[in-house]
């Protein structure tokens, strides 16, 4: 299965501008620039790389974690996964940082944290961040 996104660039690096779209159609001439990606920390002037990286891991993590519970016979109420992507610039990525709360009746902190840390080294985005340090930071609400 593949998927596919756009990128459209116009300009030089720090004037320039561009936008991106998905094959899903999901961003649609989504806006991103020099600024959202290294100068604007607030996030609000576009998205950057890196906020889709963070984005896809969360989701596919969320939905790993989600299939190893509901094995478990422990399905989850809820899962709040968000991931952190940490761009030095330089150097390149070199982190995601995993933060997850779950709702999931019936289960125990001890075997929550071990299908977690499961979760964590077999969904797809972070094997393909093998590059990178993964961390995870998993609670019960």
């Amino acid at each position: 299965m593949d998927r596919s996104a756009t990128a459209i660039w116009k300009g030089n690096l720090k004037e320039g501008a561009g936008t991106l779209d998905t094959q899903s159609g999901a961003l649609k001439t989504l806006p991103y620039s020099f600024k959202g990606r290294f100068e604007d920390e607030s996030g609000k002037s576009g998205t950057n790389p890196e906020e889709l990286i963070a984005a896809a891991h969360a989701g596919c993590y969320a939905m790993q974690l989600s299939h190893f519970l509901a094995e478990n016979g422990t399905p989850a109420t809820k899962l709040d996964a968000k991931a952190a992507v940490t761009l030095v610039p330089g150097t390149g990525i070199t982190q995601s940082a995993i933060t997850l709360v779950g709702t999931v009746p019936g289960i125990d902190a001890a075997k929550f944290k071990e299908l977690a840390e499961k979760a964590k080294a077999e969904c797809p985005v972070s094997r393909a961040l093998g590059a990178i340090k993964v961390t995870l930071n998993a609670s019960l609400a």
